[in-house]
């Protein structure tokens, strides 16, 4: 299944490389190993971009006291930081980088209400640079469970990721799992817990998105 992120990028993809290669069939009958290659390239290219929007089904994990993966990816970063977005004090961070190559569908930690949401425009630093969740383009959510916890996550533009895409807006309810974004062609999604959350993550361990255990709260 492709995200409908991906319609109008997937459309200009077959647009541009039909008018590449149109004229090269068209006007070069004769040289056959050029069509091929460019063929052959075309085809890769399309494979990448649909590979890219690809959104699978899947069984979300659910727990009241568990928090999901929002993204697929590889674990880059579990430290105590200050958070002074929102929170103003520690918390632990939890940060997943998202290839070009992971599914780029964003999910919900945890079930509860949107207590906050703001977008941030910002500059396009390599996704794993230190300074890119305060100076990177990305949004900023949190969201509140029926006992009061709250968990804060934010979605990162990277130096590809020029698009960020959110459903959420303050108020609202949000099922863990449930799609809250998509963010295009590489990134990062930071999380931050509270210190008494039991991280069930290491360094370098890869995740999927709605399926992997991050923290128990």
């Amino acid at each position: 299944m492709l995200h409908r992120e991906g319609k109008a990028t997937i459309f200009i993809t077959l647009l541009v490389l039909g008018i590449i290669n149109f004229p090269i069939i068209q006007f070069l009958p004769d040289m056959v190993w050029l069509q091929n290659i460019v063929l052959f390239i075309s085809l890769v290219l399309l494979i990448i971009v649909l590979q890219f929007f690809r959104n699978p089904s899947i069984q979300v994990t659910e727990g009241e006291n568990l928090v999901i993966s929002p993204a697929d990816g590889k674990v880059v970063v579990i430290e105590e930081v200050d958070e002074d977005e929102f929170f103003k004090g520690k918390r632990l961070q939890v940060s997943v980088f998202m290839s070009p190559f992971n599914v780029h569908v964003n999910r919900n930690p945890i079930s509860g209400i949107v207590k906050y949401f703001k977008y941030h425009p910002g500059k396009y630093l390599v996704a794993w640079h230190p300074k890119s969740s305060t100076e990177n383009e990305r949004t900023t959510t949190v969201i509140e469970k029926s006992n009061g916890v709250q968990i804060l996550f934010r979605q990162i533009a990277g130096a590809l990721a020029k698009r960020i895409v959110w459903y959420v807006k303050e108020g609202q309810a949000a099922k863990q799992g449930g799609e809250m974004g998509f963010i295009k062609f590489g990134s990062r999604v930071d999380i931050f817990l509270p210190l008494d959350a039991k991280v069930k993550v290491e360094l370098n361990q890869k995740v999927k998105g709605g399926r992997t255990i991050l923290a128990e709260i």
